[in-house]
């Protein structure tokens, strides 16, 4: 059975006065720590890492869990009473860092600016993992369970990681790997897993211990590989604190949200949206992993369902961030929920006390964006642009008027943005719209380099050649393609949100798998993918570039269809349904059916994988 953690505030709602040592602080919490003075102005940052002290004040009496199973349903026979969740407050985070921190440097011996490497499941374990190898100033690298032995052999080689970090639970999982030819052992420490409890009695600081450490401290990400080999992206805490500021400004956390995490945590999206952004913000996080829809559904309509015991009630789930799949899923098994869970789910989502339910990792279809939102009463998903080096680059804005179908917004706060002409590699001005170009970016939250490769590290940065500040820094090319567009409803409310204004960004795809040159022309999968969806025969789609003696490159689509509606579909079924809805080069050539379309952790589709194994045939140009 998935067990279960949460971290709350550490600060008494009931205490008559609140410590400055227990107060949040202006500062994020990846900071150099030392700089953080002890008594700042509040806002929404909590000393969770800070040189200030930790208050040893009771748990607040609202609690968070993360369990599937740890509220019953009220059905005869009454289930035996579930275990209960682990709980954790932000003051007790801080000293198991401290012990953790200390764990690490006497196992590793002088891991300042190396690579450590752990091997730890999702939640609280992880969470003090994560910082405690930052606080110690080395280069985090999580790894994933998800992955087979030789994926973990890979990272572990090419990160040149000194230090392992396991638990008892992945302990097999590590032997695997470490029996596997290595190019260097690392040493191994095994941690055991936290007990819940109070806050410590007495005042924690990490102000004497970390002076010297933290100009080291980074994470150190492996890109999905859909495109080429795995690049270890080194995050510096610096490019952190500018990704997590970012965030908190434009989606508001606070210490009011609760987020409910179910994604992996190898990711830029699992590690930073939904781990330490909050965490920064002093927001509650709840821990389900692996993700199961029911049991999903079952906690986010815990809070309104009546047959629940009103003394055990947890606190609606105010922020939920998951990929496009995830949703997919929800959206189909809640008509098989019970009535009473099925009824409390949907107030659960609704605008009124789900503030924020955002998609990302993956292209959204609108006919899930549609139904979400009818579910839910109204909620609009907000969808976003990022990626394992730049983390959150743009976004929609919270208007609902400015979540607009299949765009991405705008550049999110410190983040700047252009297009950059394909062909003449000239940067496409501002007021250029409906013109495709890749995406370059810059600022802040941009990564430092790809880990042991100096090349591709500098061919991924271009000079700024064409623009008035020629001495910023360089702009990262993304390999996305995107375009601009005025939404006349969009970006009316600056006063809010000043970031969200202008012409917002439509993303087209990946120029190495999702522009498809044929005939002269430029098609975007991503397009194509977004009419097949909206079609009812289609559950599940792809489109890919197949090499074409002809055109170079054709079309061609795989799609899983929807039972319900078709059980046999061909390529002139196909071409009938997409007549009028796009132009007659960007119909697919080609089809192919399946069972299912294979997908990362993440949703995403390594789609040069795909060709190869189902249009391998049709490599010759033979086109019918």
């Amino acid at each position: 059975m998935p067990w279960s953690i949460h971290s709350i505030h550490h600060i008494n709602p009931r205490a008559r006065s609140v410590p400055d040592c227990a107060r949040p602080f202006r500062h994020n919490l990846l900071l150099p720590l030392y700089q953080i003075p002890p008594t700042t102005t509040p806002i929404h940052t909590p000393c969770l890492l800070s040189a200030a002290c930790v208050s040893s004040a009771p748990l607040p009496a609202s609690r968070v869990c993360f369990s599937p199973e740890w509220l019953p349903l009220a059905l005869p026979p009454p289930p035996p009473p579930p275990p209960l969740p682990r709980t954790f407050t932000y003051g007790r985070l801080v000293a198991d860092v401290i012990r953790t921190r200390r764990r690490l440097r006497e196992a590793g011996g002088d891991i300042v600016g190396r690579p450590v490497a752990f091997l730890v499941e999702n939640g609280y374990d992880f969470t003090v993992t994560l910082l405690a190898s930052l606080a110690a100033g080395s280069i985090a690298v999580p790894l994933s369970a998800a992955f087979p032995a030789p994926e973990l052999q890979y990272i572990l080689n090419h990160s040149q990681a000194s230090l392992l970090v396991t638990s008892a639970k992945l302990a097999a999982k590590a032997d695997e790997v470490l029996a596997t030819e290595l190019e260097s052992t690392p040493l191994r420490l095994h941690l055991e897993k936290h007990l819940d409890g109070e806050a410590p009695e007495k005042p924690v600081s990490l102000l004497d211990e970390i002076k010297t450490d933290i100009a080291g401290a980074s994470l150190m990400l492996y890109t999905s590989g859909t495109t080429s080999r795995p690049k270890g992206v080194v995050l510096p805490h610096s490019v952190l604190n500018a990704q997590s500021r970012s965030l908190i400004e434009a989606w508001r956390y606070t210490p009011s949200d609760r987020l409910l995490h179910v994604l992996p945590l190898n990711h830029i999206h699992g590690v930073v949206n939904a781990l330490i952004t909050p965490l920064v913000a002093g927001s509650s996080v709840e821990f389900m992993f692996p993700f199961n829809a029911d049991a999903v559904w079952k906690r986010l309509a815990a809070p309104f369902a009546p047959s629940s015991d009103s003394t055990n009630r947890p606190k609606p789930v105010t922020l939920f961030t998951v990929v496009p799949t995830v949703y997919s899923r929800l959206l189909s098994s809640h008509g098989s929920l019970p009535d009473d869970v099925r009824d409390a789910a949907r107030d659960a989502i609704s605008p009124a006390n789900m503030r924020l339910a955002i998609s990302g990792s993956a292209a959204l279809p609108t006919p899930v964006k549609e139904a979400w939102r009818d579910l839910s009463r109204g909620n609009v998903l907000l969808e976003r642009y990022g990626m394992t080096e730049v983390g959150m680059a743009l976004s929609c804005g919270l208007d609902f008027a400015d979540r607009i179908d299949a765009s991405v917004g705008w550049p999110l706060p410190s983040v700047q943005a252009r297009l950059v002409d394909l062909d003449s590699g000239s940067v496409i001005d501002q007021d250029a719209l409906d013109r495709s170009g890749e995406i370059q970016l810059r600022g802040p939250t941009v990564f430092s380099r790809y880990w042991r490769d100096p090349d591709a590290t500098a061919r991924t940065f271009v000079a700024d050649k064409d623009d008035d500040d020629d001495d910023g820094p360089p702009w990262f090319r993304t390999g996305d393609v995107a375009l601009r567009r005025v939404v006349s409803t969009a970006g009316l409310n600056p006063s809010q949100q000043s970031w969200a204004r202008g012409p917002v960004f439509f993303v087209q795809g990946r120029v190495s798998a999702d522009i498809i040159k044929t005939g002269g022309e430029k098609v975007s999968a991503l397009e194509v993918e977004r009419e097949l969806l909206s079609l009812s025969e289609v559950a599940e789609a792809a489109v890919v570039a197949v090499p074409s003696g002809n055109w170079g490159q054709k079309v061609g689509a795989v799609v899983v269809l929807d039972s319900r509606h078709v059980q046999k579909w061909t390529p002139l079924d196909m071409r009938r349904a997409l007549k009028g809805r796009l132009a007659a080069f960007k119909i697919p050539q080609t089809l192919q059916v399946v069972d299912q379309i294979p997908r990362n952790a993440m949703g995403k589709v390594n789609k040069k994988e795909l060709v190869r194994a189902l249009f391998i045939d049709e490599f010759s140009g033979d086109e019918k």
